[in-house]
């Protein structure tokens, strides 16, 4: 049979684990490059122990099928085999490269990282270029000053003592695909980093196994830096803009950007001045940050104060109104009448709805932080991301505190002087609750003769300015944050965010379940108090009912 039809046939076999199978071209190549003392290429004593050992000696060189071998005999391309991996290489500033300084060869930069073609190892051999250990000696022969960097952080040094789980150079940077840090999309740019650094630090497993804290990614996740990152905010600090890149060192050691002696330069980075109040190295400052204030008490105690005020004034405004609404839905409708009832001034409506387009954008704007992710926050997402919700929770600031100056202005004028008289507490507001309620559960005949401004009102309006204050004075100290980390405990921004949120829950429950009741589900008003409009509670054209 002719040599080039026998090696033909060869070309299709396989060869079993460790060496070549009989009949194979393997074995007749082996004939001339057995060894060193034979061979006219010893490099090909490798191949038996390299993740090439089951391949046809053709499979890479396919011309040498001819007899006598061709004049410059060299491998083909390894996207031969290996398609995916070289169109990604290909891609990739390696990848261009190479290509360009080889006229096209990419099997070159295949090379110079996993190493000579007949000695290539798979990556989970110890003995391989790319294996976890001597990854970053690897990458080193291009990048040195890096490599020196990263062998001294705690990833390097873990893996250069052989643990498998350590993270090296291909874990954050990626294998073949390898992207410019700055460029949209890579596991390396703004917006993507911290998701490459949760994919291990989210472990339970290897939390577990190494003694890392468990909350990390939560706490960070639960801040206004992950919150702001998971809105699309590509500028907000992330892992690496506290941690580091790959100088990533423990907060005890000194070179550490996290050591309480460097927080206020790091910290200084985006904030100036901030952390020079921090250097006592109390601050444990992914606890602070967190959602839920554990690293501050004064915070955990507000947010204590509100969990237990935001159930129990939701459930008395719910059997308030519910009793209310038991004992309306059995009688026959009425239309509401209150005694000296004066119909609001064009003033007063147009104050009330600028508050009301304030404040209604102030809390989906504001809840958008909190969750990002929320399908009706989509709408923020699409046009601008967090950049967007940003704007328009300031620009509702802005109108919100725009129209408590009017309102201010508005109580100076002898008409305002009489509503704020009429607002004020007065000893009937204690009983008319108590005979309302006595009414509604059917332990009195008749239910009290409330003015127009009654304890309902009283209640609403009072709880507006108090919640304005709190969320004027929190949401001041977290716009000019810088500010406040310069001259201020980090804890009083956390007491303000905590405060900040959990009092817009307080007061969105208090718009739904007081003011929606005795605007819009009251059967004496239903479906709507036409007051907004037109001043009066009866919309025009309604009829008394007995």
């Amino acid at each position: 049979m002719p040599v080039t039809a026998w090696l033909g046939v060869a070309w299709a076999s396989v060869a079993l684990a460790g060496g070549p199978a009989p009949g194979s071209s393997a074995e007749l190549c082996l004939g001339c490059h057995a060894d060193v003392s034979v061979a006219p290429d010893p490099k090909l004593k490798d191949l038996d122990a390299s993740a090439h050992r089951r391949l046809d000696c053709l499979a890479c060189h396919p011309q040498a099928g001819e007899q006598p071998h061709p004049k410059g005999l060299r491998a083909v391309d390894c996207a031969r085999c290996h398609e995916r991996p070289a169109r990604e290489l290909a891609a990739s500033p390696h990848g261009q490269a190479v290509l360009a300084r080889h006229r096209g060869e990419l099997r070159r930069a295949c090379g110079a990282c996993h190493g000579r073609v007949h000695d290539i190892r798979a990556p989970a051999d110890s003995r391989s270029k790319v294996a976890g250990p001597k990854m970053a000696s690897t990458c080193g022969g291009c990048h040195g000053a890096v490599a020196a960097v990263f062998g001294a952080s705690v990833h390097g040094k873990a893996a250069s003592h052989g643990i498998r789980a350590a993270p090296t150079c291909s874990d954050c940077h990626g294998s073949h695909s390898i992207r410019p840090p700055r460029e949209a999309g890579g596991p390396l740019s703004p917006g993507k980093r911290a998701g490459t650094c949760e994919d291990c630090h989210q472990s339970t497993r290897l939390a577990t196994r190494f003694g890392l804290p468990k909350d990390r990614v939560q706490t960070f996740e639960e801040s206004f830096h992950g919150l702001a990152g998971r809105g699309g905010d590509v500028k907000v600090a992330d892992c690496a803009s506290c941690h580091g890149w790959h100088d990533v060192l423990p907060s005890t050691d000194e070179r550490s950007r996290i050591h309480p002696q460097n927080l206020a330069s790091t910290c200084g980075q985006c904030h100036p001045d901030a952390g020079r109040r921090w250097t006592a190295g109390s601050v444990k400052v992914h606890q602070t940050l967190g959602r839920d204030g554990g690293g501050s008490p004064i915070a955990r105690f507000v947010r204590l104060l509100y969990l237990i005020a935001i159930p129990l004034t939701a459930l008395g405004m719910v059997l308030h109104n519910g009793l209310d609404l038991a004992r309306k839905a059995r009688a026959p409708r009425r239309w509401r009448h209150r005694e000296g009832e004066v119909p609001l001034s064009p003033s007063e409506r147009w104050q009330h709805a600028a508050n009301a387009v304030a404040f209604v954008l102030l809390a989906y704007s504001g809840f958008a932080l909190q969750l990002p992710d929320a399908w009706w926050a989509a709408p923020l997402r699409a046009i601008g991301g967090e950049e967007a919700r940003r704007d328009a929770h300031r620009a509702a600031a802005a109108l919100f505190l725009v129209t408590g100056a009017v309102h201010a202005a508005y109580l100076a004028t002898r008409k305002g002087r009489a509503r704020l008289r009429a607002m004020l507490p007065a000893r009937r507001d204690l009983r008319d609750p108590l005979e309302l309620a006595a009414y509604n559960a059917g332990l009195r005949d008749k239910p009290p003769a409330l003015l127009q401004f009654s304890y309902i009102e009283k209640f609403e309006y009072w709880a507006l300015v108090w919640g304005s204050f709190v969320m004027t004075a929190t949401g001041g100290l977290l716009l000019f944050h810088n500010a406040a980390l310069a001259w201020l405990p980090l804890w009083t921004v956390e007491v303000a965010r905590t405060a900040h949120y959990l009092e817009a829950v307080l007061a969105c429950l208090a718009i739904l379940l007081w003011h929606g009741y005795w605007v819009a589900l009251d059967p004496e008003v239903y479906p709507m108090d036409w007051a907004w409009l037109r001043g009066e509670a009866r919309h025009p054209g309604t009829k008394e009912k007995p």
